[in-house]
């Protein structure tokens, strides 16, 4: 987690998600995976067995400063 005051602009962080839509259009929160994409024809991109890491954010209140982290699990 960073520090509670944006780096930019001294303002507050916010914590978040970046929000993912999956089949039939289900939500679901982002993650960060190995590796560079690799295309699958049946999915669109291939993530068997590659590490993978939910992906939480924080937001800066007062300029919208974005700081994503993707902690083990």
């Amino acid at each position: 987690m960073p520090t509670a005051v944006c780096p930019k602009c001294a303002g507050r962080f916010e914590e978040g998600f970046p929000l993912d839509r999956g089949h039939h259009n289900q939500k679901a929160q982002a993650s960060w995976i190995e590796g560079k994409p690799l295309r699958s024809f049946w999915t669109g991109l291939a993530t068997r067995g590659r590490p993978q890491h939910k992906i939480t954010s924080y937001r800066c209140s007062r300029c919208g400063f974005l700081e994503s982290y993707a902690p083990a699990e």
